[in-house]
């Protein structure tokens, strides 16, 4: 608990995201006294739990790969994760159905996997070897080496300038999956991931290959209560280091002075002071509007115009009456097209009349989040972000009724005479409610030259003891990213108890 005559140094984190929190966790075990202020009404930012009529959603994020960024913050507090969140792995990881009905089912077992390969392309078993080698190549220097390697300065680019581009990182994921795999259905079965973190798999930078080792290296796993259990936890540690959340509370700019962030106003006029600033806001949203009273030499409004950001997302979710035990916690359901979708989507920013989907179903491995004798299910279908010009007030039941369509044929039969309560999340609530630039769902589009040195910095380029984390800065979206961007502000900021505050 902080009491009015606490003397530690203050930090702000606005937003209670997983970057924020995990943040506000490793300031308070250096000492600081933390308030966490978010505009929302519960923590979790794009993890925010939705209930309704006896049913669970998770809004955002719900595939855990790389468990041990989360166990961290509990060590770090002294305490094990396991004591208070229960995360169970999943095996199979997911199943990917085609337009066709041909299923391919992605398991942890690499001999399963070789056999699965094998049925769609016996020759190219040879190449999801070499790829998966690959993918561990680059997992060892991209993820393993620099996600939480501070890049702010240029030394820093420049030293790990050479592995990178031995990486080939000027390929696209996409490419980079074609010359291992002849099969179009393997290619798209192995290039589709930077999708899950806001990214074109035609365009996004090979590095992003690695998701296929993190998967097989760490395994993929849900948090029994869904990902608000995880939230609940993270809360918790925040508090049990002598933070303190203020929710429904929208701080609206970062105030600066000698070129230096001295705290926050508010939109009811408030000011709090503090000792440093902690952003796990769009970054976008950071520098074109917390700081919009600022001078900005680098992140300036023309060229946060000229950036390129991630497709947005329309997502429904529903409960239905009843129960469907074929179907897995984690289903991709493509579409016709695959090449030319993601062109209409990233590029013509059109939306088109076919479309892939992502459907969780939770309740496969946690009956508990729907009545008893049902199931709660989301649907997230990529789209444009706001630029496209939809009118989504028109669009979305329209398109709410041709993915519940989709499903019933492929899935779901009597989905739609089967549902018991729905809701559904638009590009505009991405813009209106998580306050992201042109309803971008991950923040910056993690191209080549949005990447590492080339995305905005943890430690502010424009304000002195300002940092940023989550989506939008280094390393990029993705849980593994977010809580990675955390650990690279702890290797930022000083302990509170006696070591400078800003380290150059």
């Amino acid at each position: 608990m902080t009491s009015n005559n606490d003397t530690r140094p203050h930090a702000i984190v606005i937003g209670a995201g997983f970057g924020g929190l995990a943040a506000a966790i490793r300031l308070g075990v250096k000492g600081y006294r933390v308030t966490v202020i978010d505009r929302l009404d519960a923590a979790g930012g794009r993890a925010y739990v939705f209930r309704q009529d006896g049913y669970t959603f998770d809004a955002g994020p719900t595939i855990i790969t790389a468990p041990y960024l989360f166990e961290e913050l509990w060590t770090l507090c002294g305490q094990r994760m396991s004591e208070h969140v229960d995360l169970r792995s999943l095996d199979p990881f997911y199943r990917i159905r085609f337009d066709d009905g041909s299923v391919f089912t992605y398991v942890a077992d690499l001999a399963a996997m070789r056999q699965e390969v094998a049925r769609f392309e016996p020759a190219d078993v040879a190449g999801f070897d070499r790829f998966m080698e690959e993918s561990r190549r680059i997992y060892a220097t991209a993820f393993e080496k620099l996600a939480d390697e501070p890049f702010h300065r240029i030394p820093t680019l420049l030293r790990e300038a050479a592995a990178l581009l031995r990486l080939g990182g000027q390929s696209s994921v996409y490419s980079k999956v074609a010359r291992y795999f002849r099969n179009e259905k393997l290619r798209t079965v192995f290039s589709f991931h930077p999708l899950l973190i806001g990214g074109n798999p035609l365009t996004t930078t090979s590095y992003y290959c690695l998701i296929a080792h993190l998967e097989r290296k760490f395994g993929v796993h849900y948090a029994v209560g869904g990902m608000g259990a995880l939230v609940e936890g993270l809360t918790a540690l925040v508090r049990d280091t002598g933070g303190t959340l203020r929710l429904s509370t929208e701080v609206d700019e970062i105030r600066v002075k000698d070129g230096a962030a001295v705290g926050v106003r508010l939109t009811d006029g408030e000011t709090i002071d503090a000792d440093l600033v902690v952003s796990n806001a769009d970054s976008t949203w950071t520098y074109g509007h917390l700081l919009r009273n600022h001078p900005r030499r680098r992140w300036t409004d023309a060229r946060l115009n000229r950036a390129h950001y991630s497709m947005s997302l329309f997502v429904w979710y529903f409960g239905t009456r009843r129960q469907y035990p074929d179907v897995m916690h984690h289903t991709m359901v493509l579409g016709p097209r695959y090449e030319e979708l993601l062109r209409d989507i990233f590029k013509r920013k059109r939306l088109a009349k076919d479309f892939s989907l992502y459907l969780h179903r939770p309740t496969a491995s946690d009956p508990q989040l729907a009545p008893p004798g049902c199931d709660a299910f989301y649907v997230l279908s990529p789209v444009p972000h706001l630029e496209s010009g939809v009118d989504w007030s028109l669009e979305a039941p329209r398109y709410r009724d041709a993915i519940a369509a989709r499903l019933e044929a492929a899935l779901l039969p009597d989905l739609r005479a089967s549902i018991a309560t729905e809701r559904w999340m638009t590009p505009v609530d991405f813009r209106e409610r998580l306050l992201s630039t042109n309803g971008a769902a991950f923040s910056l589009e993690p191209q080549l030259f949005q990447s590492a040195w080339f995305r905005p910095h943890n430690l502010s380029e424009e304000v002195r003891g300002l940092y940023l984390v989550g989506a939008g800065t280094h390393p990029g979206a993705g849980l593994p990213g977010v809580l990675s961007s955390a650990r690279v502000v702890d290797k930022l900021v000083g302990d509170a108890r006696g070591v400078a505050l800003h380290k150059p």
